[in-house]
């Protein structure tokens, strides 16, 4: 970490609302970068309000920040996101108030892919319903359903998005001898990694027609919501399987499961949700109306989980706090919104050639 002036004396507020506490090594890292932090268990505008409103910094994982509490916060220089999704900050409102917004987006790329390739590979190989079959005795019926499968190699897998989890999910993919589709929103983007995997960058129908196995990679935006929805699942083969390991809303979920119903899709494998809630402790019991289902895999938003990736949250987000504090532009990759005017100058640090090809986009 650079060197960086005191800054002891600057009130960072770390809401923690709703389930996400502040572990031991995140005290530690504040307390290594010189920063005192402010511990607030609130979740509402009113309840938020009374501690933001002259904070330097406001630091979180899952707590909505919306307009009024945007409107608040006269003296915050920046909103530092433990995490990659920003689709609970109101960033168009923290840009014209000149907030710079900056994230984490790499902390979890690997666990992410090796997440979606779990549920690729379990879904694949029918280990739930060859698991339930076994506990009931039911051999032939476990042997009926994995022989009717497709040897992997064999296979096509397409990404809709390209950025760092794809690439990595592109990887162990292509590990497996299956052929990879891509597509990404920004068609000019490099192709030089892509062609060194041996992924065919291609538009979305093309991936929804021709996939066996679709796995989303993109952030929740307005123009993302409910992509894949009953007209894009439509697209697809009949016996294909939908991941999504990104943000719930990507998908259309009652799309999905009529689709699933009607035997349109052949299953799907799903961490993150639109129509539940999994950010609290708990659920009751069987709360997705997909619970149960053989040929569906369910998982309560945990792709990102890792011992390294709880660590490198923090820290990542503790450095982009002190670059700004010291009157710096985070990393680039870091900056959610890069033409927002600051309400404290920042100067850019001279990046290596190394730092800036750590994470191509």
């Amino acid at each position: 970490m650079p060197t960086h002036p005191d800054l002891s004396g600057y009130k960072i507020v770390r809401l923690t609302a709703p389930i996400f506490h502040v572990t031991d090594f995140e005290r530690a890292a504040f307390a290594a970068a010189g920063l005192t932090v402010t511990v607030v268990d609130a979740d509402t505008p009113e309840t938020i309000i009374p501690h933001v409103v002259d904070a330097d910094i406001v630091t979180l994982i899952g707590t909505y920040l919306p307009r009024p509490i945007m409107d608040a916060m006269t003296r915050c220089r920046a909103i530092a996101r433990m995490g990659a999704g920003t689709d609970r900050i109101d960033v168009a409102r923290a840009t014209e108030l000149g907030i710079v917004v900056a994230n984490t987006p790499y902390f979890c790329v690997e666990e992410q892919a090796d997440h979606a390739m779990a549920m690729l590979l379990s879904l694949a190989r029918q280990l739930k319903l060859a698991e339930n079959a076994m506990a009931a005795g039911q051999v032939a019926r476990a042997r009926a359903a994995v022989s009717g499968g497709q040897r992997l190699s064999t296979t096509t897998l397409g990404l809709v998005g390209f950025g760092r989890s794809a690439v990595h999910m592109a990887r162990r993919a292509r590990g497996f001898g299956m052929r990879v589709l891509a597509t990404r929103a920004n068609k000019n983007a490099p192709r030089d990694e892509a062609d060194a995997l041996g992924v065919v960058m291609t538009d979305l129908d093309t991936i929804l027609a021709e996939s066996d196995f679709v796995s989303l990679h993109l952030p929740l935006t307005p123009q993302t919501h409910h992509l894949i929805n009953a007209a894009a699942l439509a697209k697809m083969k009949p016996t294909a399987i939908l991941i999504n390991t990104s943000r719930g809303a990507l998908v259309d979920e009652a799309a999905l499961i009529a689709a699933l119903d009607s035997g349109k899709l052949a299953g799907a494998g799903i961490d993150t949700h639109a129509l539940i809630d999994v950010l609290v402790d708990e659920i009751p019991p069987n709360a997705h109306p997909l619970t149960g289902r053989e040929n569906v895999i369910l998982t309560p938003h945990v792709a990102s989980g890792s011992v390294q990736a709880v660590q490198e949250i923090r820290s990542t987000a503790i450095e982009n706090m002190v670059d700004i504090l010291s009157g710096y532009w985070p990393p680039r990759e870091n900056i959610v919104n890069p033409t927002v005017v600051p309400r404290y100058p920042l100067r850019p640090r001279v990046e290596t050639h190394a730092a800036q090809t750590v994470h191509p986009s």
